[in-house]
């Protein structure tokens, strides 16, 4: 997954830790339809946790067809790069480049988030 490469190059962590359930890798060998628009019936979620010292942050976004996501999100960022929205310029991860939460906020009609502690 993208995020092992990319989140390191804008933060100073020392470990990431990723995982995918073995079913959602079966379903991209054999992705089934399932609606009138050819989106398969299964969710996703990603759900990060970060700490630092005694404190833990989560951030959890989840919404249905991980691929039909990717075309808005590609959208938002070029619309926000092409008006000049962006935290830094050059070669940058996405996480450098613009705000988290207002770049999931823009996605909203595609996915929900939450930010906060660790419940």
């Amino acid at each position: 997954m993208a995020d092992i490469v990319t989140i390191p190059s804008h933060l100073r962590i020392p470990e990431v830790r990723s995982y995918m359930a073995a079913e959602a890798a079966r379903e991209l060998a054999a992705p089934a339809a399932a609606d009138e628009r050819g989106r398969p019936a299964e969710t996703f979620l990603v759900d990060v946790v970060v700490r630092t010292g005694g404190e833990e942050r989560r951030a959890v976004a989840r919404g249905r067809d991980i691929y039909a996501v990717s075309a808005p999100l590609a959208v938002e960022a070029v619309e926000r790069i092409l008006s000049g929205r962006v935290r830094t310029t050059g070669v940058a991860s996405a996480g450098a480049l613009f705000d988290a939460a207002d770049f999931l906020r823009a996605l909203a009609p595609h996915l929900s988030f939450e930010l906060g502690p660790v419940a």
